[in-house]
């Protein structure tokens, strides 16, 4: 009788237990859908979001749309371009040939690649890898948009920037960079005999069962492809044509979140490559100098609310990916995204963030402060390479980066901020009497010293007639395949370039305008008749020269 009272008390616990989990667990649920619920809406391009814990998904929604045109809502089996992310697929099968002894990451490329124009540098696949290599990213040239619908193969494509000057010496400085996983794409199938394509295909989807995946084309059929779209000031708009054989190694994969889940289960469970292999990929990188970078082999090194984090983001036209694995909690988190706009990282982030019990604070947790307390902040700060001005308007305090736009911080305490969205925030303090300010970004630090600078002057708009206004409509060629396109609605200017959305320009005086959302000039020039012809763009120190074309 003992032993059956004894037994049916462990039977009670038991199930108690259980239904303490199951109610933690759906309260856990409730959260992610009302956070993602807020961010994506169900008239707007949606997101795919799974968050698994132990190697299993407890958590796999989507929400929004993933075709606006036939009203299609997002689910886990829509599949997406996920960028930026296809670089950890590509590092791996580095690394695979790493393992078979095809290749060192110490070797230089000239071993695989003879002809290629190192400039009497030494350039390692090692520095392809973590961005150190110095060779110029052709995602950033501005000749970019003038292919971006041309099919090429990977020897073509390297012939757009392998002659560019390199930007720095191998090995002394890190700068995200494109072309360099080209370059890897390219030694893969030299190495293998395999189109990257097939090598991936073989080697990784089918030994990992991602039936939901591909290498990207814009022509073959995928099923369930969630349709890609960009954010103007009125609305969206299907994205630009990018023919994916130019983001290739460094952006061209395409996926699902079960199946990425499967990829971070293989990767874990070490069924790719050896630890070892891994460790290199995953814990950052250093200089020639010895200073620690955050970038390994297509993985950051991260911190979420003090738990470590690997992770990596992707943005293509139409969509925008990222994915955070936490390894001492087991619990990795991926969402995808078809809209090229808003901020899925920090989505993903704060969805991380609660998996863990550690979320980030919201805004709407701001506390009341006096102006005293908040003006106590208020100036210039410098950072390593960057000045950020603190100010304060309305008993509001913003942030703005010089060459930046201005955004709102929110007080947790008389010191500590937050940014919409909680994963940046400020802690302020006073060192030897002098402003001082830590930056988080993701769990990284950077540190701000208070210095006398005034911040950049507020800029003056005013409100021109819509028949001056009108007489800037037209399309405007500042490279070929790259216009800029002007409109009049509502007595406002719009202007979009080729492959972004629209924005509202502001008039600062006639002929002169400024934008709000980037720090950018538009300055339009008249003939001797009066009647504008050509524009000046002012953006990043540079000046771009626009000729009316219609």
């Amino acid at each position: 009788m003992k032993t059956t009272n004894y037994a049916s008390k462990v039977l009670m616990l038991c199930i108690c237990l259980l239904v303490t989990l199951s109610s933690i667990a759906q309260s856990l649920e409730q959260q992610f859908d009302t956070y993602i619920g807020d961010q994506y809406t169900s008239d707007a391009p949606g997101v795919s979001i799974l968050v698994a814990k132990d190697g299993k998904a407890i958590y796999s929604r989507g929400s929004g749309i993933a075709n606006l045109e036939l009203d299609i809502k997002a689910a886990p089996k829509h599949v997406f371009e996920i960028g930026s992310i296809t670089k950890q697929f590509t590092a791996v099968a580095i690394l695979m040939l790493e393992e078979q002894g095809k290749l060192s990451v110490e070797d230089e490329i000239t071993k695989f690649i003879p002809d290629y124009p190192t400039q009497d540098k030494t350039i390692t696949v090692h520095h392809l890898l973590n961005h150190t290599s110095g060779i110029k990213s052709y995602t950033n040239m501005p000749s970019f948009m003038e292919f971006a619908r041309t099919d090429m193969t990977p020897t073509v494509l390297m012939g757009r920037f392998k002659n560019e000057q390199m930007e720095f010496d191998p090995g002394t400085q890190f700068n995200y960079n494109n072309s360099g996983y080209i370059v890897l794409g390219h030694i893969i199938e030299v190495v293998s005999g395999q189109s990257y394509e097939d090598f991936i295909q073989t080697n990784i989807f089918d030994k990992v069962g991602m039936d939901n995946s591909y290498y990207g084309s814009m022509t073959r059929l995928i099923p369930n492809r969630a349709r890609g779209y960009s954010k103007t000031e009125t609305g969206y708009r299907n994205a630009d044509y990018l023919s994916l054989t130019l983001p290739y190694a460094a952006g061209s994969i395409m996926s699902t979140t079960a199946d990425l889940l499967k990829w971070q289960n293989a990767i874990s469970a070490n069924t790719l490559i050896k630890k070892s292999s891994l460790e290199k990929a995953t814990n950052g990188s250093t200089l020639d100098s010895g200073e620690e970078i955050t970038y390994g082999y297509g993985w950051y090194t991260g911190n979420i609310n003090g738990s470590a984090s690997v992770e990596h983001d992707g943005g293509i036209f139409g969509y925008s990916s990222s994915g955070i694995f936490l390894p001492e909690e087991n619990v990795y988190v991926i969402g995808l995204s078809n809209c090229d706009c808003g901020d899925v990282g920090a989505l993903v982030s704060n969805v991380a963030a609660m998996a863990i019990g550690k979320p980030f604070p919201k805004k709407k947790d701001a506390i009341d402060l006096s102006e005293s307390q908040l003006s106590k902040w208020v100036g210039a700060y410098e950072y390593e390479g960057a000045i950020r001005h603190v100010t304060l308007k309305n008993k509001q305090l913003f942030s703005q980066r010089e060459g930046s736009i201005s955004m709102e911080i929110y007080p947790m305490s008389a010191t500590n901020f937050i940014f919409d969205g909680g994963n940046t925030s400020y802690d302020f303090f006073t060192e030897n009497g002098n402003r001082m300010v830590t930056m988080t970004v993701n769990g990284k630090e950077m540190i701000g010293k208070g210095i006398d600078k005034a911040p950049p002057a507020e800029r003056k708009e005013i409100q021109l007639d819509e028949d001056v206004l009108s007489e800037y409509v037209g399309s405007y060629e500042l490279q070929p395949g790259f216009n800029m396109v002007f409109s009049v609605r509502d007595n406002k200017l719009y202007g979009a370039a080729t492959g972004q959305g629209e924005v509202h320009l502001f008039a600062e005086e006639k002929d002169k305008f400024f934008l709000k959302v980037v720090v950018a000039d538009i300055h339009f020039t008249r003939n001797g008749e009066g009647k504008v012809e050509s524009l000046t763009l002012f953006q990043n120190g540079q000046e771009m020269l626009g000729k009316k074309v219609q």
